[in-house]
């Protein structure tokens, strides 16, 4: 597995050397443990719709999704009755795609339980970064169509520092040795985490740096 410094250099000479490259990286958000539960909603429930949806379209449309889920308040949706949530199912501002509509009421369910663990921000925003597959693992189990890529991308657009494992990280890891194929085992998501980890070590950036600049090698 080549170092660090030696995959930036191949970044950064795929981009018109470091001053470019750098320009291209983003740091996670320092106040992420900071967002409201209704953003930590809005979010999940957005990446949700935009696996397999045109984006475009999601993101048209999130002003009327706003609205008819009461700014994603995780109370009101989580004790929506079915009347209402019936209602919903009809209402053009919003997709209407009924499995993935029902993964709001759940998923605020979801974040209203955390807050016996010190709420989303403390919980989600501030899960340790070394153990950042221990989070998605979480997110996978305990809530609604958030595992694989869409909860990696749910952590990212939240601001929290997080790996996304696209094509390109995928391609990079394989090239790498890290893994064989796309990481879709225990096994190989705890090689993948250990080998974030050295780079962390190696660097002192984040996983989301360090995705980027993986990304950009290939």
């Amino acid at each position: 597995m080549r170092t660090f410094d030696e995959i930036y250099t191949i970044s950064a000479t795929r981009h018109g050397g470091a001053d470019a490259l750098e320009a291209k990286l983003a740091a996670p958000d320092p106040g992420v443990t900071s967002l409201p539960e209704d953003r930590w909603l809005s979010v999940m429930t957005k990446c949700i719709f935009q696996a397999g949806f045109n984006w475009k379209v999601i993101e048209a449309k999130w002003d009327g999704f706003e609205e008819v889920f009461h700014g994603f308040d995780p109370g009101p949706c989580a004790f929506m009755d079915d009347r209402e949530f019936d209602a919903i199912l009809g209402d053009t501002r919003v997709v209407r795609n009924g499995a993935k509509l029902a993964t709001i009421r759940a998923n605020a369910a979801f974040l209203m339980e955390l807050r016996d663990q010190g709420g989303a921000g403390a919980v989600l925003g501030g899960w340790p970064s070394a153990d950042y597959t221990g989070l998605l693992e979480m997110l996978k189990k305990r809530g609604s169509r958030l595992g694989g890529n869409t909860g990696q991308y749910a952590m990212r657009f939240a601001g929290r520092d997080s790996f996304i494992l696209s094509r390109d990280v995928t391609a990079r890891l394989i090239a790498e040795g890290v893994i064989d194929k796309p990481a879709a085992s225990k096994t190989a998501m705890k090689s993948v985490q250990a080998a974030f980890n050295t780079w962390m070590q190696q660097s002192g950036r984040s996983l989301t740096e360090i995705s980027r600049v993986l990304a950009l090698s290939c």
